[in-house]
């Protein structure tokens, strides 16, 4: 009987709040015009980047490649993320829409994670490929095939909806009796979590995992990878070829540094100092709306495939439509 009144009591406290409040800046005047040029990197982001790469890539044969997969898949996740941050934080800052409901929040939490993973991962992917092709380039075309790929990154979605899964899921055992205002530009998980009444052990166990293994490992065999990388060069006799698999790298490596060091720095600044919430919303914000935006441009740029495609594509584009053209006119005549 007694035990019986001791769960009832636990349902009866268990609060699932209808809606939270984002909170955004706190004390900025003028935020809103942070949240205008946020609004405009998504729109670089979205036509003019990752959309024009991912149709460069459908466009071209010559990018059919194992490897472009992995960078269109970079791109797609880059649109993907972006979309599912963005457009919300629009709402909510720009419209004064700043509450969202229970169920929302969540799905906002799963998805900005989600993609957010997939990049990271991705990265990882395109570091492996540049391994086996400078260290193993009589094997390259063995081991990265199409079919490999496409099962990597089927592993990677497999991988990365069920541990969200999870971490969104234990959110649910969390009772909202207090304060339901979350000190961020999102449903980020740690706010969130924080708010709790009762015992969130388990979800700061599962956030620290997460960032170690999503985040520190994926970084940690990246840096190795370019370890390997870097003696393989040095066995490279000639100058010209160690030139040429150097700047295979740059991209890869620009588009590392600026996914994971700000991200990185901001936790390693959170472990060891007291961060001010704004100072933590601009920089986690900027972490994950710049890479998509700068993506794109170093690929397009720092590739002599990519920008040799798209030269390809305007010319045969030209010509088609110089002949259309001369039909048209001969037809007239």
């Amino acid at each position: 009987m007694s035990s019986v009144l001791s769960d009832s009591s636990v349902n009866s406290t268990f609060v699932r709040p209808s809606t939270f409040f984002i909170n955004g800046f706190s004390n900025i005047p003028n935020g809103k015009y942070y949240y205008v040029f946020l609004s405009l990197v998504y729109a670089c982001a979205l036509k003019f980047g990752n959309s024009f790469i991912m149709c460069i890539i459908c466009l071209a044969r010559r990018l059919h490649t194992a490897k472009y997969i992995a960078v269109f898949h970079l791109a797609f996740s880059d649109l993907c993320g972006s979309s599912a941050l963005i457009p919300k934080l629009i709402d909510m800052f720009l419209f004064d829409y700043q509450y969202i409901s229970y169920e929302a929040c969540l799905a906002n939490m799963f998805f900005v994670f989600h993609f957010m993973n997939l990049q990271s991962l991705t990265l990882l992917v395109l570091a492996f490929d540049r391994l086996i092709a400078i260290c193993f380039p009589l094997k390259y075309h063995a081991i990265i095939t199409k079919s490999a790929m496409f099962l990597i990154i089927a592993a990677m979605w497999i991988f990365s909806v069920a541990i969200f899964a999870i971490v969104v899921g234990l959110l649910t055992r969390l009772s909202f009796c207090g304060s339901t205002v979350v000190n961020s530009y999102f449903c980020d998980h740690g706010p969130i979590f924080r708010l709790a009444c009762n015992d969130n052990s388990l979800n700061q166990i599962m956030a620290n995992i997460c960032f170690g293994l999503l985040m520190c490992l994926p970084l940690i065999f990246i840096i190795i990878s370019y370890v390997c990388i870097a003696v393989a060069l040095l066995k490279i006799t000639h100058g010209g070829d160690r030139t040429k698999a150097m700047k295979t790298c740059t991209s890869h490596l620009m588009l590392v540094a600026i996914f994971y060091l700000p991200s990185l720095s901001i936790n390693i600044l959170a472990l060891t100092t007291s961060l001010n919430t704004n100072t933590r919303i601009i920089n986690n914000s900027l972490s994950q709306t710049m890479p998509p935006m700068l993506n794109p441009i170093i690929y397009t740029l720092k590739t002599d495939e990519v920008m040799q495609s798209i030269k390809y594509l305007y010319k045969r584009n030209k010509v088609k439509v110089t002949m259309e053209g001369n039909i048209k006119q001969t037809g007239r005549n």
